[in-house]
């Protein structure tokens, strides 16, 4: 067995927590992404294989958890509905993904400290 390790990159997936109410992880910041990149909460939904009721439900939590709602929709119909990040919500996302990145940077030598004490599972067991 080789000393080298075949694993592939460490990923660093960070959860803030603030307070026991709310909390801004990667579920939530992909989402915010999809609902920007869609257009839809429903196929930002679909994009991350989750309900139309979850990908909701979630809108709805950091609607309420934020002095401004990150989210802005409207019913379909007629006209077709739609949702998009409001100010707010451009300013979270950017927010949580500069804290990732700085994270992630300072952190890189301590994250490879821990990954070249893993052992070297390249045949599968």
């Amino acid at each position: 067995m080789s000393d080298e390790i075949s694993l592939s990159e460490p990923r660093l997936r960070l959860r803030i927590f603030f307070g026991d109410d709310v909390m801004l992880g990667p579920g939530k910041a992909d989402l915010l992404e999809h609902i920007r990149a869609t257009g839809s909460i429903a196929a930002a939904g679909r994009a991350m294989k989750m309900s139309y009721k979850r990908a909701w439900s979630l809108v709805e939590e950091m609607n309420r958890s934020y002095r401004q709602p990150l989210v802005d929709s409207s019913r379909g119909g007629t006209k077709g509905g739609g949702a998009s990040l409001t100010e707010a919500g451009e300013a979270v996302l950017a927010h949580y993904r500069r804290i990732g990145e700085i994270t992630a940077r300072e952190a890189a030598d301590e994250i490879a400290a821990l990954q070249a004490m893993l052992i070297d599972m390249s045949d599968g067991k």
